[in-house]
């Protein structure tokens, strides 16, 4: 029984490190890279890819998510949703001295739910509530499922596909593209491993200072059933890997030069407004890119409007003020996002940008050069 280490690779600075780590301590024989393409990827980031593999002699294996059955079988259940319930608006009683009035049960008992309070673990009454307004169908409408079947088909691209399926684009509370495109794709590779009958090690560049939802994140784990984990980086900055990438002689991604804090998805639904406004100057076609999808995702959706910037409960009409284009407006503005940033705009962006401080290094490194 042979032991595969694979390497998940995505074109930035910390699974770059991670790779370069494992060929370091385990060479290329038993080293299987990965690269799960979300669809959303900025050029650069292939481009990259196939310069590691030729920098490092080695072969990066693509994943690609399908969505082919899912559509499918939304695309069934539209056509034949016939359900007739409605959905209403809610709003709490209160009796006429303004306090709250409990709810109960169809036999008169107030209903409780069990709720922590000064760390106790209490009985709370739960208050009842009213229907407000005439409430909504849940049912698709015929003119709906025209429209979404008309246009609710596979299009290859696996980001698209999935917020077709889903009828929204993901958000931070609701961040499925990770888990769809990235880590559903990955275990699935790995799992056909083990059960060709090898020990798998699967090797992620995370690490701890990234975000607070990694801040406890573990160096090695064992999954089971000949799975582990290994997070060689988990204690390193961001610093240290660039630092140690350039020791093995690994140029970064050019989109760290480019005013680019992360490289992936271009642009990620997390991308903050310093790096939307790099990507609106520096690439518009991006942008133009997701306002066509804003616009699929919403016609193919039951609410018909999705924003890939997410706006919750914006009807049709709102879709507009609150999609691509307006959200690139509001990254172009100073502080507080009611004035032009004019110093910003006198910045044509040809030139190099990093948050990391890269620039100084690539200039000296021409300067030697």
């Amino acid at each position: 029984m042979s032991i595969k280490h694979v390497i998940s690779v995505s074109g930035g600075k910390d699974s770059a490190a991670t790779l370069l780590l494992a060929i370091e301590r385990f060479g290329k024989a038993n080293l299987v890279p990965i690269f799960c393409d979300t669809g959303n990827e900025h050029q650069a980031v292939y481009d990259y890819l196939v310069y590691m593999e030729s920098a490092l002699g080695i072969t990066i294996t693509r994943l690609r998510a399908n969505f082919d059955a899912e559509i499918a079988a939304k695309r069934k259940f539209i056509a034949c949703d016939k359900r007739t319930r409605r959905e209403y608006e809610t709003a709490l009683v209160f009796d006429v001295n303004g306090e709250p009035v409990p709810k109960r049960d169809g036999r008169g008992n107030i209903i409780t739910r069990k709720v922590k309070r000064d760390g106790q673990e209490i009985d709370e009454p739960v208050q009842k509530t009213r229907k407000i307004g005439g409430g909504r169908r849940v049912r698709w409408s015929n003119k709906g499922k025209r429209r979404a079947l008309e246009l609710l088909l596979p299009t290859g691209n696996p980001f698209l596909d999935l917020c077709m399926w889903k009828g929204r684009f993901p958000s931070r509370k609701a961040q499925f593209c990770t888990e769809e495109l990235k880590r559903n794709p990955a275990v699935e590779f790995q799992m056909a491993l083990v059960d060709a009958g090898h020990t798998v090690v699967s090797w992620q560049g995370i690490r701890r200072d990234e975000s607070q939802n990694r801040r406890n994140a573990k160096k090695f784990e064992t999954v089971g059933g000949g799975l582990y984990i290994f997070r060689p980086i988990v204690e390193w900055t961001a610093l240290q890997v660039f630092e140690y990438c350039a020791s093995q002689g690994v140029k970064p991604n050019p989109l760290y030069l480019q005013g680019m804090g992360r490289v992936g998805c271009m642009p990620c639904i997390n991308a903050n407004k310093a790096e939307l406004k790099q990507i609106a100057d520096r690439f518009p076609e991006h942008v133009e890119r997701i306002h066509a999808w804003e616009l699929l995702v919403g016609t193919v959706s039951k609410r018909q409007a999705a924003t890939f910037i997410p706006a919750p409960g914006i009807t049709p009409a709102q879709a507009v003020d609150h999609g691509i284009y307006a959200v690139i407006d509001w990254a172009r503005t100073t502080r507080g996002g009611k004035q032009r940033d004019l110093l910003a705009i006198l910045d044509d962006h040809s030139g190099c940008s990093s948050s990391y401080g890269l620039c100084d290094q690539a200039s000296h490194e021409l300067e030697v050069a």
